[in-house]
């Protein structure tokens, strides 16, 4: 009797202590991530302020990212180039008003959410994604896959179908998982110890190519990958990791 009561003892002990680990860690996180959310938003805005005071403003917006990415990122790292000045800046641009934004997601949901440039749409992502608790990789693919017009083309009576789906894939967020957000280390300048990388990435999803197709939706075609392209309005080159072919959407 005695050292079942200890068992059981420590056992409640196990479980109240784990709950408080996981709470805390919860809580850590998200006092992290609305400070690096809130400080990128007004980064953003403080840069499109400066940019309007130019006469001409792409070019003077260009030099402006240019100089003033060089600076942060000798001070506090690759976190600071001149493509995330860019999300800053469309952080603001896409939600003007802060309190529109929400402190349940990431900086990687909203890096995600930018890319949506429908705002009703927009708007309808960011509130499936609060609601059924989405972690950046099931946004993705949701966004990917057309979940928002899919809605709509079942209309009502398909509603709740559509929403099964959605549930299905559900990947719940998990501290643990969020506390390694390399987007997080590099606002408090940690190291990441992670070795997963982008070329990592990127030899994932050619090695599981057919899976990574069939969770895009449908239509999808692989058609390159490193594919060099050439800026319009300049000499400089580019290279896109992955290009795929949307044989419905007729585009690329």
């Amino acid at each position: 009797m005695a050292n079942k009561a200890l068992q059981a003892g420590i056992e409640q002990l196990y479980q109240d202590v784990k709950d408080i680990i996981e709470t805390s860690r919860a809580t850590a996180y998200k006092a992290v991530n609305t400070s690096m959310v809130d400080g990128y938003w007004n980064i953003g805005k403080r840069i499109v302020e400066e940019e309007q005071k130019g006469e001409e403003r792409a070019e003077y917006g260009t030099a402006l990212l240019k100089a003033l990415s060089m600076r942060l990122g000798k001070e506090y790292g690759k976190g600071f180039d001149e493509s995330n000045l860019r999300n800053m800046r469309l952080l603001y641009r896409s939600y003007p008003k802060q309190d529109a934004m929400r402190p349940e997601l990431s900086w990687t949901h909203y890096r995600l959410l930018m890319r949506v440039e429908k705002e009703y749409a927009r708007q309808f992502y960011m509130e499936e994604a609060i609601s059924c608790n989405w972690n950046t990789r099931t946004l993705e693919r949701q966004i990917n896959s057309l979940y928002y017009e899919r809605m709509l083309m079942s209309g009502k009576e398909g509603r709740p179908a559509v929403k099964q789906e959605a549930e299905d894939k559900k990947e719940i967020m998990q501290p643990a998982g969020i506390i390694k957000d390399p987007y997080v280390l590099e606002f408090l300048t940690l190291k990441s110890n992670t070795e997963f990388y982008e070329r990592e990435l990127e030899q994932a999803i050619i090695d599981k190519l057919q899976e990574f197709l069939l969770e895009l939706g449908k239509g999808f075609c692989f058609m390159s990958r490193q594919y060099r392209i050439t800026a319009e309005d300049s000499s400089k080159h580019f290279h896109i990791d992955l290009v795929f072919y949307n044989y419905i959407l007729k585009c690329f």
